[in-house]
């Protein structure tokens, strides 16, 4: 059986939290989320961060927990879609665990994340714009990472969850 930490990537609503749940829950597993661990860090929200410190500050920081974070073992990561961002993030989440990217539409995506006031970057106009080009610049650096990729628009959660149990090769009940 696997005992190395998964990392989901992917962009933001692809469905890491709501899977890394389900899986750890399935592994045994911790099951953290980086953008909550930098609110509990820093005892703010992501969109004050982003508010006070812009993004560069949001991702100095993020930098941090996901160097501290992808060193601990038998647990599920989720990560901020964009994790991938700085080449240090890339390197660490690859070299010290299983990759999992949660890959989705944009329209998806727009969907999900239509209503959702926790997402800075899509706090303007022209969410749709701002998604497809945060996805066109970063899906390349999602691919490059990626020890698996699971396709989650059409496929609910449970399916997505067994797809990587399968992967893993773990017995798994669900």
């Amino acid at each position: 059986m696997h005992k190395e930490s998964i990392f989901l990537i992917g962009p933001m609503g692809a469905g890491k939290s709501t899977v890394g749940r389900i899986l750890a829950e399935k592994l045994h597993y911790q099951f953290m989320d980086s953008d909550h661990v930098i609110e509990q860090r820093t005892g703010a929200t992501i969109p004050m961060i982003f508010d006070i410190e812009g993004e560069s500050g949001f991702r100095d920081r993020e930098e941090a927990v996901i160097d501290d974070l992808s060193q601990r073992v038998e647990m599920v990561l989720a990560t901020g879609g964009g994790v991938v961002e700085r080449e240090i993030n890339r390197q660490h989440l690859r070299t010290r665990g299983f990759v999992v990217y949660l890959k989705s539409s944009v329209e998806a995506l727009i969907q999900r994340t239509k209503h959702d006031r926790n997402r800075p970057l899509l706090q303007n106009d022209h969410p749709e714009k701002v998604l497809a080009e945060l996805m066109e610049r970063r899906e390349p650096w999602y691919l490059e990472m990626a020890d698996l990729v699971i396709e989650t628009q059409q496929v609910s959660v449970y399916r997505v969850v067994k797809q990587i149990l399968d992967e893993l090769e773990v017995e798994h009940v669900i």
